[in-house]
């Protein structure tokens, strides 16, 4: 099965590449929906027929894997039903240039296979293989409106990420030397076999390992100073996909952090790597923080706001105990909450023209739908009850000060409240004030649709169930996963 939804997401993008002709649309888009609608019947599938915790095979679904595998299916399912609405509206537009759909499409179903590579992996090398192959294949998606900027955002993108998989690649040498005898004997980097022999690990390697793999794997999850490609990326990408990289992709890439986490922790390594995530993860906050404040891009502010939340996820798992129980659900709510709000701005960016904060307003009576969800978004984002994210930075709160860690309780309570000044101050003058309706122009006839509007009110649903009623499986699975990191 996991092998299915690896090869039949690249087989259908590799069609589709090449059926380009107008007449191939209907047959683009069912395959789109299908496979992305067949890819999330497989992840719920896997929820009832997890394998043994005994991993050693190269290609498992763990707890954990299982997790970011669910979360990345069901943002995929909303940016495919979003995409295939966003290329129906723009069929016969008058001016506007060749949207090349079919690579596009192929893209999205390109990431779609390495994003369930990634997350499936047990070994440290295919997960590295896919995860430099997600970078690839989601590159040209950003430079989707091919002007000069999305392309100086594509190649900042493959630059900065490219190298810091370089990085971790490093740090995957370094692992394979802690993990290799003074006598020679081959070594293996699967995950489970690293954690049996945990303790026959060379320490020095072990932790330089760990810490390129953080600096490495770190820049494409987005942690500061290594997130430079992020709002550049964010910014000039189609909406959609910036949905996609800040609901899934980031959460590939702490998927490895996490991995090498787990073998560092059998090792009685926590110590050092806890370090490592609490300084990296407070530090991304502050910084968000700043940024947020003097933000005038609504579509640049998410991206920051992603960085920010990143750095809470880092953060959780650094504090461990209840904290690391709190980051596993903050990566579900964040997922859902941020590719709502991205997938909204598109919905803003095709009736205003425009990205700038000032030159938004009165949402609400120009686009009741979007302006009502827009504001839902902003107070899901920011952490207030009753959606999920209160109740996940609740738990990373409650774990900090449970945990001993009052300084940093502290700095992330400050922090947050800097943000929420911030995200208010801009989301709340554009979804009120006066209406203002576009000139007109060759965008002009674009009205929400179901497209539009079904996908981000299901995850703000979502967002919202969550935080009402954690429903028992997924309550288990987030359990399972916390352990398997040390958590509680």
């Amino acid at each position: 099965m996991i092998a299915v939804s690896i090869i039949l997401p690249a087989l259908a993008g590799l069609l589709i590449f090449f059926l380009k002709k107008d007449r191939f649309d209907f047959i683009r888009r069912f395959l789109l929906l299908a496979i992305s609608a067949l890819h999330l019947v497989f992840c719920a599938f896997s929820w009832f027929f997890l394998p043994e915790a005994q991993l050693t095979g190269w290609l498992v679904l763990d707890p954990l894997g299982l997790l970011f595998l669910t979360i990345s299916s069901l943002i995929f399912f909303a940016v495919a039903i979003y995409a295939v609405g966003y290329f129906h509206s723009l069929k016969g537009l008058q001016g506007f240039m060749k949207i090349p759909e079919a690579a596009f499409t192929c893209c999205l179903l390109l990431t779609l296979s390495s994003m369930t590579l990634m997350c499936s992996s047990q070994h440290l090398g295919i997960f590295w293989i896919s995860l430099e192959a997600s970078t690839l294949v989601s590159a040209p998606l950003i430079y989707f409106r091919r002007s000069n900027r999305s392309l100086e955002a594509a190649w900042k993108y493959l630059m900065i990420c490219s190298i810091g998989i370089a990085l971790a690649l490093l740090g995957n040498f370094f692992l394979a030397v802690a993990a290799s005898p003074p006598g020679g004997e081959p070594f293996s980097l699967v995950v489970g076999e690293l954690v049996k022999g945990a303790h026959s690990l060379n320490t020095i390697w072990l932790r330089a390992g760990f810490l390129f793999i953080v600096v490495g794997y770190g820049t494409k999850m987005g942690l500061v100073p290594l997130h430079t490609w992020l709002p550049d990326a964010h910014s000039e990408a189609p909406c959609a996909v910036s949905a996609l990289l800040s609901g899934a992709l980031l959460n590939g890439a702490f998927l490895g952090i996490l991995r090498v986490y787990q073998v560092c922790i059998a090792a009685d390594q926590g110590a050092f790597c806890d370090s490592l995530l609490r300084g990296f993860g407070l530090f991304s906050i502050a910084i968000a923080a700043v940024f947020i404040l003097s933000q005038k891009d609504f579509k640049r502010m998410l991206a920051y706001s992603s960085v920010e939340h990143m750095g809470i996820l880092a953060l959780g798992v650094g504090m461990g105990g209840a904290a690391t129980f709190g980051a596993m659900l903050h990566a579900v709510n964040h997922s859902l909450v941020k590719a709502m709000l991205f997938l909204l701005a598109g919905n803003v960016l095709d009736f205003y023209h425009t990205k700038k904060i000032s030159e938004v307003t009165g949402m609400l009576r120009t686009q009741p739908a979007t302006g009502a969800l827009w504001v839902a978004g902003l107070f899901a984002i920011s952490g207030f009850p009753p959606f999920g994210t209160f109740l996940s930075e609740f738990v990373v709160l409650k774990g900090a000060f449970d945990g001993g860690f009052l300084l940093e309780g502290v700095a992330l309570l400050a922090f947050l409240s800097l943000i929420f000044i911030g995200m208010v101050s801009a989301f709340l003058p554009m979804s009120q004030g006066k209406k203002i309706v576009p000139e007109e122009g060759r965008h002009s006839y674009w009205k929400p649709s179901f497209w539009s509007i079904a996908p981000p009110l299901v995850l703000c649903c979502l967002a919202l169930l969550i935080g009402c009623f954690l429903p028992p499986a997924l309550q288990q699975l987030l359990h399972a996963a916390a352990r398997s990191l040390g958590g509680s």
